[in-house]
């Protein structure tokens, strides 16, 4: 069976599908929403190591659990292994079940400070971070990471190697070299590979959007477990349409309108409870675009969406939007005339 309970470490996971950690997407309120959907396990917003030892307060949110989560990554990102050491003890506390270590954001402010995949060309010095790390707490900790930092120097298979040397309890690999960022296609050969070598678990990452995409990654790699990124973003329902799929062999249906209203009602007002309306509006512009990517007439609605400023403008716009939508698809009809 492709989807099974996964353990890393002492952690035990209800299945494989894992919501990966995205900037700006995997906070608390849609983690919430994934793990109700589905998800084994969901991934906080990477945290940067210095802000949490320089008390930024923007960490706060990043690190905000609920008792209600199950099971939560939390990703942590640097490249100083005494600092990254003493960051993890700090917040080990905290309610999280795993330690995450990202070795793979292609962002450039993250790559020019050295981390992120700039660790990818030292894997010398990414081992001893994950060594010191492994060594401070008692929390599994995992790795990261992408083929290499160009097509030039794919070293996956070394540095997936030294990450389960110095103590990494699993690995992610993104089948996607730095450079490429996101474009392209991910290779999920290096993924199987990895998992070829490797006696820890390994998580494949790269292209999943559909239900046969996770079941396919799953069966060609043979990864233990998926790491489910853009192809979540306005879409929490993908985990349960992939436990369907791969319990039935049957894609369930896509949601309706009625149902994408709902679901974004209630990701603004878990948003607002969780941030504030105000902040919580602006947060929620992004998800509303990938929420109704892809419906038809509903660019009117991604458009004015970035003019709402309360819960209460943002309800009556997406009964304005769909009545539009509505409109427009009757009048088109209409003037088509009736259809032999």
């Amino acid at each position: 069976m492709n989807i099974h309970p996964l353990q890393i470490g002492d952690v035990k996971i209800p299945n494989n599908l894992i919501l990966a950690p995205m900037a700006g997407v995997s906070d608390l309120p849609f983690r919430l929403l994934c793990q109700e959907a589905g998800a084994g396990m969901t991934c906080t917003e990477m945290v940067s190591a210095k802000a949490i030892y320089f008390q930024n307060k923007n960490t706060q949110p990043l690190l905000a659990m609920a008792p209600q989560e199950r099971a939560v990554s939390l990703q942590l990102f640097g490249s100083d292994p005494q600092l990254m050491a003493e960051i993890a003890q700090r917040i080990e506390p905290l309610p999280f079940s795993v330690l995450d270590l990202n070795m793979g954001c292609p962002v450039p402010k993250i790559v020019n400070n050295g981390d992120g995949s700039a660790l990818m060309r030292d894997p010398q010095k990414a081992g001893e971070v994950i060594r010191a790390v492994s060594r401070a707490i008692k929390k599994p900790v995992t790795v990261k990471m992408r083929l290499g930092f160009d097509e030039q120097s794919i070293n996956v298979l070394e540095f997936a190697k030294i990450a389960q040397e110095n103590g990494a309890a699993a690995v992610a690999v993104h089948g996607r070299t730095r450079s490429q960022y996101y474009s392209g296609k991910a290779d999920w050969t290096w993924i199987a590979r990895v998992k070829e070598e490797l006696s820890i678990p390994v998580l494949g990452n790269g292209d999943v959007f559909t239900a046969q995409d996770a079941v396919r990654m799953l069966r060609e790699t043979g990864c233990d477990g998926v790491l489910i990124a853009r192809g979540a973003r306005g879409n929490p329902w993908l985990f349960d349409e992939i436990l369907e799929y791969a319990r039935t062999g049957a894609v369930p249906l896509r949601p309706g309108r009625e149902e994408i209203s709902r679901m974004i009602l209630r990701h603004a007002r878990m948003q607002a409870d969780f941030r504030g309306e105000k902040i919580a509006m602006r947060e929620m512009r992004k998800h509303v675009a990938w929420y109704t990517n892809g419906l038809p007439h509903s660019a009117w609605l991604r458009r004015r969406v970035n003019q709402v400023e309360t819960l209460n403008q943002l309800e009556e716009l997406l009964l304005s939007a769909w009545t539009n939508m509505l409109t427009t698809v009757s009048e088109r009809s209409d003037a088509d005339g009736p259809q032999s």
